[in-house]
């Protein structure tokens, strides 16, 4: 493998056990990761509809409209018409969801403590750089 090789593979690697390590914390708590953006998502932008959920998070609409399904089930988001749009529905936050964002962000905040809180000022600095820069680089590929 080549250095590029083993430092692709050492990241994707990290960003899985990453993912799956605040999954089953945030899983403990009742609300799943995926469960938890869309919550997430709510809280800092307000009412919306399902399809701008799935473009901010480039997912299909499908996939955002069975956790949609799920979260209104379980009470933690309601559906309203959308004034703009009769045909449309808005989605927003119920009080239990707003209550389950506030129990699942400390367990993401202390997840991040835990794992970069051993890199100290520069080096948070430096990595922050280099993901700049890779990003950035993902952005000037053409789209498929």
């Amino acid at each position: 493998m080549t250095d590029i090789e083993t430092t692709v593979t050492a990241f994707a690697a990290l960003y899985l056990k990453f993912v799956r390590q605040l999954d089953s914390r945030m899983a403990a708590n009742g609300v799943s990761l995926s469960r938890t953006k869309i919550l997430l998502c709510l809280q800092k932008r307000g009412p919306m509809r399902s399809t701008s959920i799935a473009d901010i998070y480039n997912l299909a609409p499908r996939t955002v409209t069975e956790l949609i399904d799920a979260l209104e089930k379980d009470g933690f988001l309601e559906r309203q018409p959308d004034p703009s749009d009769r045909r449309a529905k808005l989605v927003s936050l119920t009080p239990e969801g707003i209550e389950a964002v506030n129990k699942t962000e400390p367990l993401r905040r202390e997840l991040v403590d835990q794992i970069f809180g051993i890199l100290d000022t520069r080096e948070l600095s430096e990595f922050r750089g280099m993901l700049d820069k890779l990003s950035l680089a993902l952005d000037e590929l053409p789209d498929d």
